[in-house]
C-alpha cells in the first residue's frame, strides 16, 4: 500500500446517495481472483453502454475529469454489500481520496485497508465542492492527511472551502505509512517468531525461520 500524506488534484463528481457496491463494482466482474485489474470496470454499468461503448455523459468518461485522484460523492456512499472489490476498483481507477456527506461504514474501513482515504464532510461543504467543479472542472482540491484539512480555491464569484475532517488515529497511522493488514502484522514479526519458537511442540505450530 502506497502511503498518503497530501493529495492535491482536480476531482470527478458523481452527484448521487445512496450509491451501493453493487453499482461501483457490479457482480459480474467478481471472479478476477487477482486484487488488481478492477479499475475498467468500476461503474461499469453507468460507464458504458451494453456494447461496451463509453458513455460521453458520465463523469469518469468526460476529458475535464480525467486523471482525477478526487472523487466527489453524496450520502451514504458505498451502501450495499461489503465486497472489498469496490474500494479495490476505485484504488485501481486512480482514486485517493473520496469526499462525501457519509459513507457506509463497511466500505470506509476497507477503503482504509488499500490506502483510499475517505473524508467525510458536512453536506453544505460537499455541494461547495460540487459547485466549484462545476464552474471549473481544472479546480485543485486538497486532502492533507497530516492536517486533516480539505481546501480548494474559489472560483469566480463562489468562495473556496477550507475545512478539517476526522480520522481515527489507527486509520491515519496506517494511512500515512503506507500499512495494510499484512505490514501492520509484519510488524510483530519478532514477537511472533519469538512466541512460536517458546510452544510446546505437542501443541499446533507454524514453521519458523
Amino acid at each position: 500500500m502506497e502511503p498518503v500524506t497530501r493529495i492535491v488534484s482536480r476531482a470527478c463528481p458523481i452527484d448521487a446517495d445512496d450509491v451501493d457496491t453493487d453499482q461501483i463494482i457490479p457482480k459480474q466482474y467478481l471472479k478476477r481472483v487477482e486484487r488488481t485489474g478492477f479499475g475498467p470496470f468500476a461503474f461499469a454499468e453507468w460507464r458504458y453502454e451494453p456494447d461496451g461503448t463509453p458513455k460521453p455523459e458520465f463523469p469518469m468518461n468526460k476529458p475535464e475529469h480525467a486523471g482525477a485522484e478526487v472523487m466527489l460523492a453524496g450520502r451514504n456512499f458505498g451502501c450495499g454489500s461489503s465486497r472489498e472489490h469496490a474500494p479495490w476498483a476505485l484504488e485501481d481507477a486512480g482514486f485517493r481520496a473520496i469526499i462525501a456527506p457519509s459513507f457506509a461504514d463497511i466500505f470506509h474501513t476497507n477503503c482504509g485497508k488499500v490506502g483510499v482515504v475517505c473524508v467525510a464532510l458536512d453536506e453544505s461543504e460537499v455541494r461547495r465542492l460540487f459547485d466549484l467543479v462545476a464552474a471549473d472542472p481544472a479546480t485543485p482540491i486538497t486532502v492533507d492527511l497530516e492536517s486533516q484539512t480539505v481546501t480548494a480555491p474559489a472560483v469566480g464569484d463562489l468562495g473556496g472551502v477550507a475545512t478539517g475532517f476526522d480520522v481515527d488515529p489507527h486509520t491515519k497511522h496506517c494511512l500515512l505509512n503506507g500499512l495494510d493488514d499484512v505490514a501492520l502484522t509484519l510488524e510483530f514479526a519478532d514477537a511472533i517468531t519469538g512466541y512460536e519458537r517458546n510452544r510446546p511442540s505437542w501443541r499446533p505450530s507454524v514453521p519458523t525461520p
